[in-house]
């Protein structure tokens, strides 16, 4: 039961070029900064990322997309990361939007075993139709476009199926977690990071603090251990590394 591993450089190290990867945090929010330096050093590429954001130029997820070692993005945000944009524009980089709800509820419903949903957000819009850019041509002409989604009538109301997620792996971040990946998450650094490791066949979590089991009170588990696979606890200065995209003061 005990799922510890001695680092992060450890924990990742069988993540293959082409795997999925479900990553969890908002913005900079509860990214699992240790292990994304960890892959970006481990070399994997070709990577399929499925995150709410892509993190920023200098930090999180944006390290990995600056060495163009992610080749796809299923997220629902992106505008925090010029190179992002640079990189969907030119052909480089292929772009799935949803939005922000349906992407949260398709890594639950993948971490659950439902295979599929009905939701009435995109009715109506090109999410539901098809048609929008997933890929450029280098020329800025579009290569690959989103498809049409199967729609349904409930009560008299639309709807369109959207499809749960299941990746590879996923890479999280807790405050606290034990050696069976109990895990408890800080505040909204709990955003998409639960979500993101029951969608991940493998969950690799980073703890701030890591404690024995039997150490957290089980109505105090955000995640309980089931869910993840792997557990490295970070150092003093790790823990300490946390980022904030925009500062803003008041006169």
């Amino acid at each position: 039961m005990d799922k510890t591993y001695a680092t992060t450089a450890d924990a990742v190290a069988d993540i293959g070029d082409g795997a999925s990867v479900a990553v969890g945090g908002f913005g900079l929010c509860g990214i699992p900064s240790a292990l994304i330096d960890a892959l970006h050093a481990q070399g994997a590429a070709s990577l399929q990322v499925v995150s709410n954001n892509c993190g920023t130029d200098d930090h999180g997820l944006g390290i990995l997309l600056g060495a163009s070692r992610i080749a796809r993005v299923t997220g629902s945000y992106v505008g925090e990361n010029k190179e992002f944009a640079h990189q969907y524009l030119t052909g480089e980089l292929e772009v799935e939007l949803v939005p922000q709800g349906t992407l949260a509820e398709r890594l639950r419903a993948g971490g659950c075993g439902i295979p599929a949903f009905y939701t009435p957000a995109g009715v109506g819009t090109p999410l539901a139709d098809g048609g929008i850019p997933w890929r450029h041509h280098a020329d800025g002409t579009v290569a690959v476009a989103s498809p049409a989604k199967e729609t349904r009538i409930f009560g008299g109301r639309e709807f369109v199926l959207e499809e749960g997620i299941v990746c590879d792996f996923a890479l999280v971040r807790a405050a606290r977690g034990d050696r069976h990946g109990n895990l408890v998450f800080d505040m909204s650094a709990r955003n998409f990071n639960p979500l993101a490791a029951m969608a991940g066949r493998v969950a690799i979590a980073e703890v701030e603090e890591l404690v024995e089991p039997g150490m957290l009170r089980p109505e105090d588990i955000h995640l309980p251990g089931v869910f993840v696979q792997r557990v490295v606890a970070l150092t003093a200065q790790q823990a300490a590394d946390k980022y904030i995209e925009k500062r803003t003061v008041t006169a």
